[in-house]
């Protein structure tokens, strides 16, 4: 239970507030999507994002086995973009403000816990383990997604 406690204290301080925000849980169900979705590459497919954009030494602190450095509201925006932050916000019937703020809170935890040997888990580990969590927290599943070539 310590990855779902640290989830849901991370989305519920992501605002300041002691309950989680508008939206959270689709929020959160956005991200499991990200990790799990062969479209984009999933987990490896997210921290390549990252090291693109420029963000290569904050998301290697979360998958390394080091203390993970903080990621800034601007920088998760810059990274995924606004125009993904907008389908999240959607989704979750929230604000597009309140996306990336919750986004910054939430990745570190997340992609850290998820690869606690420093390295990526391979696409159908990982996808076992988020479903597993989805189910502890009470998120709706998705369908599993067949990879495209």
């Amino acid at each position: 239970m310590g990855i779902l406690a640290d989830i849901k204290g991370k989305l519920a301080g992501a605002l300041g507030g002691t309950t989680a925000p508008q939206g959270g849980n689709a929020i959160v169900n956005s991200i499991f999507q990200m990790l799990t979705d062969p479209n984009t590459g999933g987990l490896q497919g997210l921290v390549k994002n990252f090291h693109d954009k420029g963000l290569g030494t904050v998301v290697s602190s979360w998958v390394g086995t080091g203390s993970n450095l903080p990621i800034t509201p601007d920088q998760v925006t810059q990274a995924l973009g606004a125009n993904r932050l907008q389908q999240i916000a959607q989704g979750a019937g929230t604000h597009p403000g309140a996306v990336a703020p919750q986004l910054a809170a939430l990745l570190p935890t997340i992609i850290d816990k998820l690869t606690p040997t420093g390295t990526v888990p391979e696409s159908s580990a990982l996808a076992q383990g988020l479903a597993m969590l989805r189910k502890s927290m009470g998120a709706a599943p998705t369908a599993p997604t067949a990879p495209t070539k």
